[in-house]
Order: structure tokens, then C-alpha cells, then sequence
């Protein structure tokens, strides 16, 4: 299993694990739909009562979709599937609170996740960045998640710069993308520490205000989300000029702001 769940029955808080760290924690499909499941299963389990989601190790949260994965596309551009776009809880009508704890590198369809998180806890040494348009695609659905935590500005900024620039958790924090930081390796503790104090309130309360936040982003987000798979369609090169440019990364050619 490329997914771990664990549940504290004292406090009520599941722990959720992308759990591939010789991968980066890379999503393939196998996780993908683990994800879907897992999180169709906490709906009915009335013992869970918030969440944390992290990634294994201390290199990466997520790295986003596996490049090894092979996601089978009917010919026409109407029709792309995006094997990401329902791995999040609020895809999966979870309303109950998810906090994100991330260490190392979280980028690309990571913001899948982190885009349907109430909040981030994050390690001093992580990293947030989106190398979508380094390698000729078009970042369109991250982008419309991300434009929802973050000013525009910086969201167009991270998006833009691709592999050039990483933003660092500082950053990260005072763009409002990051709720708390904490020393590295801190972010776990941390974030179970904010979910236990959510999960000691009426379920009812907390899962309506989660519902009510949502709703509130619901309508910009359909839109966006509506005009993606043309944008995608229409701007991404060939997988083979993809294949070649990642191919063709430099390590350690970006800088940290």
C-alpha cells in the first residue's frame, strides 16, 4: 500500500500518509485512487474527527503525479482525464477538517491536495514551487486552487517561474499559503497538535463551518476549473518534447525566495 491511515481514538485525529519516499511521495494511480477511498471511508466513520495529511520521510510532501504513470486519454481534447483532479477530500464530499503537514518539496499536482486543506503546517526546510510550464504544460487546475490561498501576484509568480524558484516556508507563510512554521521535522507534531484541538469541538459545528468555507470558494473554483481541460489541451506540447525537456533538467538551478 502506497497509503497509510492511522487513527488516534483518544483524540479523534486520523493521520494520512502518501507513503512512497523513494518516489517523493509521487502520486500514481494506485494512490490516486487509495486517496479516493480513504477519503469516502472517514466520511462514515463518526470516530474520525479531523485530519492530518503529510508525506512520508522529511525529503518531500508530494512531488505531485508520478511521471512513470501512464493515464490512457481518449483522442479527443473534450474529453482529457485528469487522474488528480478527484484525490482531494472536498472532491470526495469530506467535511471534515484536513490540516496538511509538510516537509521538503511539495509542488505540481501536490497543490491537489494541499488546495483542499483548511490550513498548512510547514517545516522550516519546505519548499513550494510548480514546474508545469518548465516542461512545456499548462498549470490549470493547480493554479485555480492556488489562486484561492494565495494573491494573485505570487500565485502568477510561482506558476510562471516554474523549476527557477522555490518558495521557501517563510515565504510561503507570509503570502498566507502557510498557516505555521515550524522547525524541520516540526510540522507533524504541529499540526496534530491544531487538529486536536479541532477534533474536541461538536462535530456538527466544525464540519458545517468547514462546509460553509468551501461553499464560499465553490463558484470561482467550478469556473476555473470549467475552462482547464481546453487550456490544457491547447497549451501543453507533445508528451515526447515533455519527456525531453524534463529529461533535460539541471539540478540545483533555482533559487529560494
Amino acid at each position: 500500500m502506497s497509503l497509510r491511515t492511522a487513527l488516534d481514538k483518544d483524540t479523534g485525529v486520523a493521520v494520512v500518509t502518501l507513503d512512497r519516499p523513494d518516489r517523493l511521495n509521487a502520486i500514481d494511480l494506485d494512490m490516486a485512487r487509495q486517496l479516493i477511498r480513504t477519503w469516502r471511508e472517514l466520511r462514515f466513520d463518526d470516530s474520525v474527527r479531523a485530519v492530518v495529511l503529510t508525506g512520508a520521510g522529511q525529503r518531500a510532501f508530494s512531488t505531485g503525479l508520478d511521471r512513470d504513470a501512464v493515464v490512457p486519454q481518449p483522442s479527443s481534447p473534450y474529453m482529457l482525464d485528469d487522474p488528480l483532479l478527484t484525490i482531494g477530500p472536498k472532491a470526495n464530499d469530506l467535511w471534515k477538517p484536513v490540516v496538511a503537514a509538510v516537509e521538503g518539496m511539495a509542488c505540481g499536482g501536490a497543490f491537489y491536495l494541499l488546495g483542499e486543506c483548511e490550513f498548512l503546517v510547514a517545516g522550516a526546510d519546505a519548499v513550494f514551487f510548480d514546474p508545469h510550464t518548465t516542461y512545456g504544460m499548462v498549470s490549470a487546475y493547480e493554479s485555480v486552487l492556488m489562486a484561492q490561498r494565495m494573491p494573485y501576484g505570487e500565485v502568477a509568480r510561482m506558476m510562471l517561474m516554474g523549476t527557477a524558484e522555490r518558495i521557501s516556508a517563510r515565504r510561503a507563510y507570509e503570502t498566507g499559503l502557510v498557516s505555521e512554521v515550524t522547525d524541520t521535522g516540526g510540522a507533524l507534531e504541529a499540526a496534530l497538535a491544531c487538529a486536536g484541538v479541532i477534533a474536541g469541538y461538536p462535530a456538527a459545528g466544525v464540519q458545517g463551518t468547514v462546509r460553509a468555507l468551501w461553499t464560499a470558494k465553490e463558484a470561482a473554483r467550478a469556473a476555473g476549473f470549467a475552462q482547464a481541460p481546453y487550456l490544457i489541451s491547447l497549451g501543453n506540447l507533445p508528451a515526447e518534447r515533455q519527456a525531453e525537456l524534463f529529461a533535460g533538467r539541471r539540478a540545483g538551478g533555482f533559487r529560494t525566495r
